[in-house]
Order: structure tokens, then C-alpha cells, then sequence
């Protein structure tokens, strides 16, 4: 999942529990949880197969033996669909107890209305000593913390070193042109260079966001966020640097019908069974990745390098897209049972057993160590290194601008719209709040 992460720290994707409303918060509101009674709460997440869905009912059921007054109902929603049920369950007053929080404009729309809870107060020695303030502070808002972070996301190309070997590519591209060179190997060769899941719009869009991280300095990306105009010229260099990207024809057959992360056919499931060579993806990639090849196990030649640069742009060199996973506590969670399972959830076992389920970065710094991959390590380096890291665009700039920039980003994938429709799409679901 489940984008938008500063300096060391760890996450990657995060979950959390159910659409019927019989488990919802109305029923973890029964006990307050600070008196000894019976406490039901509900948990959102996105794990929906896999190690990863195992490790949260692992994890659960460790908390429950520990709190045995306290019972979590979970439930599993797909990646694609979560943001949409979520934000429906939260204006519906019917959320879960717990759920993921992505951050940026998609949290702050949820603190502005009231759903979510402070967390501030409820923060445990152990999560403040562990975690870094950068991880932290993508849940800050109003001065306050609203969510409990988990893991770390840092985005970036995940590739197959036996389809670079077999393509006669000795070295990972640091530049556009050096990418374009190693594509053009790659159709030599026989091999899909780039799968991406376009039907799930996301992953498309992605390509445009790292190519606006590129071609715009980090001020005008942070402003953005405030003001939601795109007024820059660099959105729009960035939309003519993403169609020439697309003008190259790099991605796999059949990608405006290619889901993301469900099954062997998806872009994560090409790279997997080696139908493709490269993917951009965040962190939690890996996981999905291993949980999609033929037996189940990790990619035993996978490799990542950051996006390349691009000449001309006005972005720092060595910055990353990327964002701190987390979970929040809908504003109706019952308290302490609620903010008790987030703290459970950052322990350093817990933790560990989070990077053992889903190959991918803990927000713990101390569970790091258990990080051997040579992947995973060369992530944590680009990231430890990256003078600025900005969350994914569409939780950056709230769900109704993300939804019309990658929507616009898919149709000018598709052959259905331009570079300038970009910008004015945004500007029209910015303008409607």
C-alpha cells in the first residue's frame, strides 16, 4: 500500500480492520477501558494475503493475551479500496477503532473534521525513544501527533539483476538518459523493461510525482500543499518530462489494464516471475513481491537504485518520494485500549516480526538491525541521504486533487488527455475544496 519521512527511521505498509458495522466503534465505546471493563475494538488494514495478513493476526492476538479485556475484530481490505471505504466509514460515523494513516493532506482533512484522535499524551517511553522525531513529524499537525508510526517508505526502482545481466546492463542508471539507454537494452533483449499497474491509476501517476520531485525545488512542493496552486512552471516541465518518458513505450503489454499488487499477472507479479525488469514502487514492494513468486519465497535477485535524475530540474539531487506508514485511532476509539495497541504495535519483537512479514523497513530504529537484505540497505542508505524526502502527491495534497492528478496522469498514459490537462485538473479539484 499501503504513499506519502525524514531522516533514519522505518515503516512500511500498515493495515487495519473492517466494514461491518456491528464491530465498529459504536461497540468499542460499550467500555472505556480505563475501569476494567470488556473493550471490543475494530482494525482496519490492507494486508489481504500472505505473511502480512498473518502477522496482524499474530499481533493481535498477542496484544489480546496481554489485555484480555480487551478484544480486536480485524478485517482486511484491499490496498485500492481502502482509502475510499475508509473515508466513507469516517464521514458515516461508523470508523474503525484503528486503522492505517498515510499522513499528509488525507490526514489533515481527517483532523480538520474531527475523526481522528490526539495521540500526544498517549505516546509511549518506548515509541519516543525508539522512533525518530522525523518519522513523528509526518503525523504532526496543530502542534499535536495523530498517529503512531510504523514503518518507513522510501520510493525507488526495484529491479531484476538477471534480467539487467541478460540485457547486458553492468550498472544501475543514475541518470534519465542512462535509464533510456538500459530500456532500449532491455527491448533488445526480449524483455518488458518497466511494469506498471496502471489500472489502479496510482502507479502511473507515481512517474509524474518523481519526475515533479525532479523538475521543482522542495519549496514549491511543501507550498503546494498549503495553497494547492499549481501555478509553478515546474508542474507543467514535469508533465512534459513524464509524456517523453511515456513516449518511450517502457512498459509491459497490456498496462492500462495491469493491476498493482493482486495476483502474478499484476506489475509487482511481472517482476516477481521475471515477465518485467523494473518497477517503481515504494518500500513495501518487496513483500508483495516475494508474496507473488512461484514459491512464495523473496526475489533472490532483486536490487533497487533511487529514481534518476533528470537535467534541468530544479529539485535537489538525492531527493526521494516516499512516506512514514502509520496507525491512527478514529476520534471515538476508546481510550487507553486504543493508543495501549498502538504502543504494543512499535516494540522492538513486534517490530522485527513486522520486517519478517512484509520485507520491508520498521519504523523502530533498534528492529533495523535485523534488516539484511541488500536491498532493503541500499533504501536505508539512499534515504539516510536524501536532503529531502516529500510524501506521494496524492496523500500530500488530499484525496480530491490526488484523485484528479492521477486519474490526469493515467489519461495522458492513455493517450487521452495532455500535459497542460494535468495541471488544470488539479486546479479544478483544488478549486472545489
Amino acid at each position: 500500500m499501503t504513499r506519502k519521512i525524514r531522516a533514519a527511521a522505518a515503516i512500511a505498509l500498515i493495515g487495519a480492520t473492517a466494514l461491518v458495522a456491528a464491530g465498529c466503534s459504536a461497540g468499542g465505546n460499550a467500555a472505556s477501558g480505563g475501569d476494567g471493563g470488556k473493550v471490543t475494538m475494530t482494525f482496519w488494514h490492507n494486508s489481504t494475503t500472505g505473511p502480512g495478513k498473518a502477522f496482524w493476526e499474530t499481533t493481535v492476538k498477542d496484544f489480546e493475551k496481554k489485555n484480555p479485556n480487551v478484544t480486536i475484530n480485524l478485517q482486511a481490505i484491499q490496498n485500492e479500496d481502502f482509502d475510499g471505504k475508509l473515508q466513507t466509514a469516517l464521514n458515516s460515523n461508523s470508523a474503525p477503532d484503528v486503522f492505517m494513516q498515510r499522513g499528509g493532506g488525507k490526514m489533515a482533512a481527517m483532523v480538520n473534521a474531527g475523526q481522528v484522535l490526539d495521540i500526544s499524551d498517549a505516546i509511549g517511553k518506548n515509541a519516543t525513544s525508539e522512533i525518530s522525531k522525523g518519522s513523528f513529524k509526518s503525523f504532526e499537525l496543530n502542534g499535536k501527533t495523530w498517529a503512531m508510526p510504523t514503518n518507513v517508505d522510501p520510493e525507488g526502482i526495484w529491479y531484476s539483476k538477471d534480467l539487467f545481466q541478460k540485457a547486458g546492463i553492468t550498472d544501475t542508471p543514475t541518470t534519465m538518459d542512462e535509464l533510456n539507454a538500459d530500456i532500449t537494452k532491455l527491448k533488445g533483449a526480449g524483455i518488458a523493461p518497466v511494469a506498471v499497474g496502471a489500472k489502479d491509476a496510482w502507479p502511473a501517476a507515481h512517474w509524474y510525482y518523481n519526475f515533479a520531485l525532479r523538475a521543482c525545488p522542495s519549496s514549491v512542493l511543501t507550498k503546494t500543499a498549503q495553497d494547492l496552486k499549481f501555478s509553478n512552471s515546474c508542474w507543467k516541465q514535469a508533465g512534459e518530462d513524464t509524456k517523453a518518458f511515456f513516449d518511450t513505450e517502457p512498459f509491459n503489454d497490456g498496462y492500462l489494464t495491469t493491476s498493482a499488487q493482486q495476483g502474478a499477472g499484476s506489475s509487482a507479479g511481472l517482476i516477481a516471475n521475471h515477465k518485467a525488469a523494473m518497477e517503481l514502487m515504494g518500500a513495501w514492494d518487496p513483500g508483495v513481491i516475494s508474496s507473488l513468486t512461484p514459491d512464495g519465497k523473496p526475489l533472490s535477485d532483486l536490487g533497487f537504485f533511487p529514481f534518476p535524475e533528470v537535467s534541468g530540474g530544479k529539485g535537489a539531487p538525492g531527493s526521494m518520494m516516499g512516506a512514514v506508514g502509520g496507525l491512527s485511532c478514529s476520534a471515538k476509539a476508546p481510550k487507553p485500549a486504543c493508543t495501549d495497541f498502538l504502543n504494543f504495535v512499535t516494540q522492538k519483537t513486534v517490530q522485527e516480526n513486522y520486517y519478517k512479514a512484509f520485507n520491508s523497513i520498521p519504523a523502530n530504529q533498534s528492529a533495523q538491525s535485523v534488516v539484511t537484505e541488500p536491498y532493503l540497505k541500499t533504501v536505508l542508505e539512499a534515504y539516510n541521504n536524501a536532503p529531502f524526502v516529500s510524501n506521494y502527491l496524492d496523500t500530500l495534497y488530499g484525496q480530491n486533487v490526488g484523485n484528479a492528478l492521477n486519474t490526469s496522469v493515467v489519461n495522458l498514459l492513455a493517450g487521452k488527455g495532455s500535459v497542460s490537462d494535468i495541471v488544470s485538473t488539479v486546479d479544478q479539484a483544488a478549486a472545489k475544496g
